[in-house]
C-alpha cells in the first residue's frame, strides 16, 4: 500500500485489521474518517451477525439475512482496503504481517480481532460427529443434519415400518445450546407438524447435556430457573452436572449412560484464534491474549487485541467473549489510535486516556417462540423472561444488524414465520449422509435400529 503524505509533510499511519467480525468492523468504521490508511483482512468476504446464526441453522432465516460483504460495509470510505486473505505469521520487530497468499503487509498499528472457534477439549475427532456453530458454513451444516434426520426417519418408516427415536442431543447449556434446543423443539412441534405422512416430528426429543450444575451459567439464578421452566414447557430434557465422555456415530456417552442421537450438536466450549500464539504473546488456556487497560499485550503498544481473542480483566472478572464487548473494544481502539496519531502530529498535547471500560448493557438468550430470558443493565436494571424478554431480544437484534436491507428482510421473515407457522428456508443441500445411519440388509437406517420396535404412530399420519 502506498503511504500518502499529510499536509504537514508527515506520512500517514498504516493500520492493519485482522478479522471482519464485530470488533474488526467497528474498529474499521471508527477509523474511516481519520488520516490513516486501513487494510482489513479476513478469510471470508462477509461480516456475519453471529447472534442469529442459530436461526440459519434451524431454517428460520437465510444466510443473506444476517451477512453482508465487508466491501459493501466499507465501500464509502476511501482510506479502506479489503483483502480476502489469511494471516499465517508475523515479524513483530519489523511490523509486518505474512499472509497465506504470500503477500506481506507493513503496519504502524495492528488490530487483531480474529475471534474464536470450537474447542472439543482435546477430542478433535468429535468435530465431524458433533458440529459447532460459529460460521455460516457451520449453520448450514447443522441445518442439513437436523432436517435430514427427519427425512431419513420418514424413508426408514416407509421401508420398514420402523424408525429410530428422534433424539437431538446438544452438548452444552450456554446461550448457544439453549437457543438451538428451543429452535429444534419449535420446528419439530410447530413448523413441520404437517409436512410428513409417516412420522410425527412433534414426538422428537431434544436433550441438553451440561457439565455444570446449571444452564446459562453466566446468568442470574432467577433467569436460569426461568430458562429451565421454559425449556421444560417445550419438552426439552436438561441434564446438568453430567459430562460427555464419548461421542460416537448415533449416540453419546454421558455420566456412564448411552444416549442415542439422530443428530448431535456441540455448544460446549470455545478456544481463541491461534494468532495470539503466532504473535508470540502470552495467552491463557483458551488461547486468549493477556492485555492491559489499553488492550495492548505487554511491551507492544502498537498491537491491539480485540474481542474473543483478548483476555481483559475488569473489576476482577474477565470480560466475556461475546458481541457486545467486541464492538466496544473496536470503537475504543479506533479512538485510541486517533488520539495517538493526533499526539504524534503535536495537535493534542499529552495523551489522556483512562483505558478501556466495558459498559455492560445486559445479556439475552432466546429459548423458542415467544420465550427468552433477558438480563437488562441499561437504561434500567431488570430481569425479564417469557414474551417480554423475547420481544426485547427481537428488537435489539434487528437494531444491531448492519444494513437497512438486512433489518427489513429479517423483520419481514420473522413476522411471516410467526403469523403463519411456515418456513421457506428449510432446504437440504450437500450430502445425504448422517453419522450413525447406514445400509443394513438393503435398507438405509440408524445403526442397530432396523429391527427395533416401531413407535406407535399409527398408519400413515393424517394431517
Amino acid at each position: 500500500m502506498a503511504m500518502a503524505g499529510l499536509a504537514d509533510g508527515s506520512v500517514r499511519k498504516r493500520v492493519v485489521i485482522l478479522g471482519g467480525g464485530f470488533g474488526g468492523i467497528h474498529a474499521a468504521l471508527g477509523l474511516a474518517k481519520m488520516a490513516v490508511d486501513v487494510t482489513v483482512v479476513d478469510r471470508k468476504n462477509h461480516h456475519t451477525f453471529q447472534p442469529l446464526l442459530y436461526q440459519i441453522a434451524l431454517a428460520v432465516l437465510s444466510p443473506a439475512d444476517i451477512a453482508q460483504p465487508i466491501r459493501s460495509i466499507l465501500r464509502e470510505h476511501k482510506n479502506m482496503d479489503v483483502l480476502m486473505d489469511e494471516a499465517i505469521g508475523f515479524d513483530v520487530e519489523q511490523r509486518r504481517v505474512k499472509l497465506k497468499s504470500g503477500a506481506e503487509l507493513e503496519y504502524d498499528f495492528l488490530v487483531v480481532a480474529t475471534g474464536s472457534t470450537h474447542s472439543y477439549f482435546g477430542k478433535d475427532e468429535w468435530a465431524k460427529l458433533a458440529p459447532g456453530l460459529k460460521t455460516i458454513e457451520d449453520a448450514l451444516e447443522i441445518r442439513r443434519r437436523v432436517l435430514l434426520a427427519f427425512e431419513l426417519a420418514e424413508r426408514q418408516m416407509l421401508e420398514t415400518g420402523h424408525h429410530p427415536a428422534l433424539n437431538f442431543v446438544i452438548i452444552g447449556g450456554g446461550p448457544t445450546g439453549v437457543e438451538l434446543a428451543g429452535a429444534i423443539s419449535d420446528i419439530s412441534r410447530l413448523y413441520m407438524r404437517k409436512d410428513f405422512r409417516h412420522i410425527n416430528p412433534s414426538q422428537s426429543c431434544v436433550v441438553i447435556i451440561e457439565g455444570s450444575p446449571t444452564i446459562l451459567g453466566a446468568y442470574p439464578q432467577d433467569l436460569q430457573e426461568a430458562a429451565m421452566r421454559q425449556l421444560k414447557e417445550l419438552g426439552v430434557q436438561v441434564r446438568t452436572g453430567q459430562h460427555v465422555t464419548d461421542v460416537q456415530p448415533g449416540y453419546v456417552i454421558a455420566a456412564g449412560e448411552r444416549i442415542d442421537s439422530v443428530c448431535t450438536l456441540w455448544a460446549a466450549g470455545v478456544r481463541a484464534s491461534p494468532l495470539g500464539k503466532l504473535l508470540g504473546l502470552e495467552t491463557d488456556k483458551k488461547g486468549s491474549v493477556f492485555v492491559n487497560e489499553h488492550l495492548n499485550p505487554p511491551d507492544h503498544p502498537e498491537i491491539y487485541i480485540v474481542g474473543d481473542l483478548a483476555h481483559f480483566v475488569q473489576d476482577g472478572k474477565q470480560v466475556p467473549g461475546v458481541a457486545q464487548p467486541a464492538m466496544q473494544m473496536g470503537d475504543y481502539v479506533a479512538k485510541r489510535i486517533g488520539k495517538l496519531i493526533g499526539q504524534d502530529r503535536g495537535s493534542d498535547g499529552p495523551l489522556r486516556d483512562k483505558g478501556f471500560r466495558y459498559f455492560d448493557k445486559g445479556d439475552m438468550a432466546t429459548i423458542g417462540r415467544k420465550a427468552a430470558v433477558a438480563k437488562i443493565e441499561w437504561p434500567f436494571k431488570a430481569h425479564w423472561s417469557g414474551f417480554p424478554a423475547w420481544l426485547t431480544w427481537l428488537v435489539v437484534h434487528i437494531f444491531f444488524l448492519i444494513g437497512f436491507r438486512n433489518r427489513l428482510s429479517v423483520f419481514r421473515q420473522w413476522a411471516w414465520t410467526y403469523l403463519t407457522f411456515s418456513d421457506g428456508a428449510r432446504l437440504i443441500t450437500g450430502s445425504q449422509e448422517l453419522p450413525g445411519w447406514e445400509v443394513q440388509d438393503g435398507v438405509y437406517g440408524m445403526r442397530g435400529e432396523i429391527t427395533t420396535r416401531p413407535l406407535d404412530l399409527g398408519s400413515p399420519k393424517s394431517n
